[in-house]
Formats: C-alpha cells, sequence, structure tokens
C-alpha cells in the first residue's frame, strides 16, 4: 500500500494530474508503469551520489599529491642516513711462503675455498701404510679420527666460500638500499604515488629475506663447525674409555700371574 502512495506521490510531481485535466478523465492509471519509472528515478538518483562521492575521493587524492609535490625538499631529508654501511675490506696478508692469499681471496670473493683452504694447511694424507695390519680397534680409531679431518676441511671450506660470497654481494646491496634510500626521500611526485610506495616497499621485503638467507647460512656453517668440534670431543672420550676398557683387561690377564711367580720366588729362598 505504501508502495502505491509513493508512486502517486511521484506521478503527481511528474504531471500527471495536468495530463488528465488536459485529455478529461479517460486516461487510466497503469501501476506497473508507474512503478517501473519509479525504480528509474531511484537508479539515477543512487548513481548521482556514487558519482557524486568518486568525483570527491578524485579531488581530495589530487590535493593530497599536489600538497605532498609542493612540500619542502628538507621534510623528506630529516630523517636521511647519510652514512653508508661498506663492508670494510680484508687486510691482505704478507704471504710469506705463497700460501696465504689464495685462502684471503676466497675469504674476499668466495671462489676457490677448497683449493685455497688445502694449499694453506698440511697436505691431506690417505691410510696410512700399515692400517690394514692394524687390530680392528686400532683401524676404528685411525678411521674416527681421519674422518674428523676430512670432515673439518669440507666444512671450513663451505663455510669459506659463503663468507666470500656474501661479501661479493655486500656492495651490490649497498647500491639498492642507497637507491631506495633516495626514492623515498625524493621530491619528485611520481615517487610518492601509491605504485611506487608499494613498490619500495616491495622491494626492501625482498632486500630483508635475502639478508636473513644469508644469515641462515652463516648460521648453517657455524652449527656444522661446532658439530665438527663435538665430534672432535667425542671422539676423544671414546678413545679413553676403549684405552681404559682394554688396561683392566690386560691387568687381569697379567696380574695373576705375575703373583704366582713372585710367591714361587718368594718360597724358593
Amino acid at each position: 500500500m505504501k508502495r502505491y502512495i509513493f508512486i502517486a506521490i511521484v506521478l503527481s510531481a511528474l504531471g500527471v494530474p495536468r495530463l488528465c485535466a488536459q485529455f478529461g478523465s479517460s486516461i487510466v492509471l497503469d501501476p506497473t508503469q508507474a512503478a517501473h519509472a519509479a525504480q528509474q528515478i531511484l537508479q539515477a538518483s543512487h548513481l548521482y551520489t556514487t558519482t557524486v562521492e568518486t568525483a570527491r575521493n578524485v579531488i581530495g587524492a589530487y590535493n593530497l599529491a599536489q600538497q605532498m609535490a609542493s612540500l619542502p625538499k628538507s621534510l623528506y631529508t630529516t630523517y636521511r642516513n647519510f652514512g653508508q654501511q661498506q663492508w670494510i675490506g680484508l687486510s691482505h696478508p704478507l704471504n710469506t711462503y705463497g700460501n696465504s692469499i689464495l685462502w684471503m681471496n676466497a675469504a674476499s670473493g668466495g671462489y676457490g675455498a677448497s683449493a685455497a683452504n688445502e694449499f694453506a694447511s698440511f697436505p691431506r694424507q690417505g691410510k696410512i701404510p700399515g692400517y690394514n695390519s692394524l687390530s680392528p680397534e686400532g683401524q676404528q680409531a685411525i678411521a674416527a679420527r681421519g674422518a674428523t679431518v676430512d670432515l673439518t676441511d669440507a666444512v671450513s671450506s663451505s663455510s669459506l666460500q659463503i663468507l666470500g660470497s656474501i661479501r661479493t654481494r655486500s656492495a651490490e646491496r649497498e647500491a639498492e638500499i642507497s637507491h631506495l634510500e633516495v626514492d623515498s626521500h625524493s621530491s619528485d611526485p611520481s615517487q610518492h604515488t601509491e605504485m611506487a610506495t608499494l613498490q619500495r616497499i616491495n622491494q626492501a621485503l625482498l632486500i630483508q629475506l635475502r639478508t636473513q638467507q644469508e644469515t641462515n647460512q652463516m648460521l648453517q656453517a657455524q652449527a656444522l663447525q661446532q658439530l665438527i668440534e663435538q665430534k672432535t670431543q667425542q671422539d676423544n672420550l671414546k678413545a679413553l674409555f676403549q684405552v681404559a676398557n682394554g688396561y683392566q683387561q690386560s691387568f687381569n690377564a697379567v696380574t695373576p700371574q705375575q703373583t704366582s711367580t713372585g710367591t714361587n720366588w718368594a718360597f724358593h729362598y
């Protein structure tokens, strides 16, 4: 009922009474057409309201961009860090015997780490000549210490290569950070759009992820070094138990014979 009352009011506003007065009472009101006309009027009103709000938002965004573009440049450089955190280059050794410069080059550039580590250390030996003639316990002791030496060389070479690779990328990483810093503090209006800001945020997050990955690599290298140290301590501790066990067995085998011999010798006199 309310709907038809609303339609009647709209039609009266559109001049239906004048049409009735002009053509007489022969005109019949069609409720279906009147409702359709009222619906179109409501849709047009909603569209107008939406258009006005959109225009206001666009004008507000334009005013904000113009305000940011006209701000003094000092506002963008107030908190800028002018000092660049460059990595300090490694000091080159004297290279007295010609076997240390390769190690330092590997630590600076991350290449040739395995050869440099081997060249700067004692040469790696194969199996000792008398290994096959040793007892099982002796072979086990030699093999355990040989494995520690091999693993230590491998872990040291890997750690050296990781650190050298990180140092190699440090200059490029610093350049990327400086570029982001300049764009963030720029007074260019194109650098203060929403898309440009999102791109800088994305780039900063990627740099952070890369840095975290490098940190994880260094932590992994440290963990491997600690495992090698623990293996060395465990080998020494296990070897000590084997020596103690062998000493006890030898003592039990030799002591009765020595006691009997001493007793016979005492009765002889």
